[in-house]
């Protein structure tokens, strides 16, 4: 017989999220499972039991029975002792479980022979994984609204605006941690016009930052901060005090302050200071997004804002479930996504593979067996390193390549060739030649010099204006089309062969002008922010 899907209402305190949602649902059925949703579960995310039952799920009273008869249980926050207690014995819990801050939960959930699988336990390494990866989601949210509430608690525009009352400045964000959930933040309010810096332990997130619209700032001290897995890692006693110091100053000059640092299953680091705190102008912002683990900042009070010194302090803890529909959207669709992989065969049943890093990782509890922590993952060995290239041979003193200038020596001769044959086609060539080769010449001077002292990397759009500039053939061909008069007045007309080819030059000429300007104008457009 099918698998039974539970799905409870949370009972966190200020918990709004659902652990599935209608689409998902209809989804779930189609996988073979059945599903049954605790009434009022969905309501503070606007999914209404109707919903529900219009996807073709059945709405249980209450959590008892919900638990009672539930297979599989769908959880967003981590069990409390009671649900525990609820849960058939040898049932699949699937949510967030954090095991190295609950080792007693771990312990009551084998004691009632589950199998557990810890959402937040995911390997993150695995490409596949991503997919599933609910730490992601519910931190992109996190972070889109720490820059909301920041903006809620300030009293000025983020952009900076001209007005006929005065001219408003834009406000500066420093943001303090490029992770998921930084780079969510750095994207929002550079979005809403506000200047933004921020800073990471991890120097590849450089890059990351200045794309969304940030600024780095990076601290004067060498140390690599990557700790695998996506997250930093606790940093040497002299990067920590070079931190400060950066803090410090960003904390005199800045209007908003968002830390987000934090690494599981340890107490978040502290940031921001009393006297940091104190040296922020009046009127200013931090939103500390790692308040539940103590918080960034050393003022912050978890779950409340508070004004201290001035300063508006924002510790909510629960930042995604202020966004609840669309977090519940996001989180039920990694769920779906975790069952798929437990149920390639469609029928209804979960097979929790051990043989899959993924599942493997997940899995803390299996049968009332503890398999937390998952061994370390196999990744692939690194591919073989190719033989070393043959040496290219150095080029001779007088050679060059594209992009280098050429030695004295090369270009004295290559000027005195250059006169030398331009003296006998003097001598020699009837005057109207003479001036039309004078011209010639100095074409390919001028495009040699423009060219190839330029970086490679430049040429293409370097070329399309060239070609565009050096569309000199359409007056060339305008002369044909429209000869000059005689001393009589009377024009000089091309044969008709002529005048064919001179038209025909200047349609394509044409076409050649206005691509190359097209061509320029969308490469440039690339780089523009």
């Amino acid at each position: 017989m099918a698998l039974l899907i539970g799905v409870p209402k949370e009972t966190a305190a200020g918990e709004k999220r659902v652990a599935t949602v209608p689409e998902v649902v209809e989804k779930l059925i189609k996988l073979g499972f059945r599903v049954a949703v605790q009434s009022g579960a969905g309501d503070a995310a606007n999914f209404a039991d109707d919903t529900y039952r219009a996807a073709g799920a059945e709405v249980l009273p209450d959590a008892a029975t919900l638990y009672a008869q539930a297979d599989v249980v769908f959880k967003v926050r981590v069990p409390t002792a009671e649900e525990v207690a609820q849960l058939r014995e040898g049932s699949t819990l699937i949510g967030f479980v954090w095991p190295a801050q609950n080792p007693e939960l771990m312990q009551q959930l084998a004691a009632k022979k589950l199998t557990v699988l810890a959402i937040d336990c995911l390997p993150r390494q695995l490409s596949r994984a991503q997919k599933m990866d609910a730490l992601t989601s519910m931190a992109g949210i996190s972070g889109y609204r720490a820059v909301i509430e920041a903006a809620n608690a300030f009293g000025r525009f983020f952009n900076g605006q001209v007005t006929a009352a005065g001219k408003i400045p834009p406000a500066k964000v420093f943001i303090a941690g490029a992770g998921v959930a930084g780079l969510a933040a750095i994207g929002t309010a550079a979005n809403l016009g506000a200047i933004v810096r921020a800073n990471d332990t991890r120097a590849e997130v450089a890059d990351q930052v200045t794309s969304l619209g940030g600024e780095f700032v990076k601290v004067d001290y060498e140390e690599e901060g990557s700790g695998g897995g996506g997250y930093a890692k606790v940093m040497s006693e002299g990067f920590q005090a070079a931190q400060r110091a950066m803090y410090a100053q960003q904390a005199k000059e800045c209007d908003i302050i968002i830390t987000t640092a934090l690494i599981p299953g340890k107490p978040a680091p502290r940031l921001i200071t009393a006297e940091m705190v104190q040296s922020m102008k009046p009127g200013s912002v931090i939103v500390d997004m790692a308040a539940e683990q103590g918080g960034n900042c050393e003022l912050t009070v978890p779950g409340e804002a508070v004004v201290r010194h001035g300063v508006t302090i924002v510790g909510y803890t629960d930042l995604a479930s202020r966004l609840a529909k669309q977090s519940s959207t996001l989180y039920s669709n990694n769920l779906l996504r975790l069952t798929e992989e437990l149920c390639k065969a469609k029928d209804g049943q979960l097979n929790v593979n051990f043989e899959d890093d993924a599942i493997r990782g997940l899995t803390v509890v299996k049968a009332g067996e503890v398999t937390w922590p998952a061994p370390p993952l196999k990744l692939p060995a690194p591919p073989a390193p190719k033989a070393a290239a043959a040496a290219v041979p150095k080029a001779p003193a007088h050679g060059h390549g594209p992009g280098e200038p050429m030695s004295g020596q090369s270009l004295a001769i290559v000027f005195g060739m250059g006169a030398l044959l331009f003296g006998l086609v003097g001598l020699y060539a009837p005057a109207a030649f003479l001036s039309h080769f004078t011209v010639f010449v100095l074409a390919c001077f001028i495009g040699y010099m423009v060219v190839w002292n330029v970086t490679p990397s430049l040429h293409t759009p370097l070329m399309s204006v060239t070609n565009a500039i050096s569309s000199i053939i359409a007056i060339g061909a305008l002369v044909q089309v429209a000869p000059p008069l005689d001393a009589g007045g009377a024009a000089n007309r091309p044969n008709a062969l002529i005048l064919g080819l001179a038209v025909f030059a200047l349609a394509l000429t044409a076409v050649n002008m206005f691509g190359g300007f097209a061509v320029t104008r969308r490469m440039l457009a690339m780089f523009r922010k």
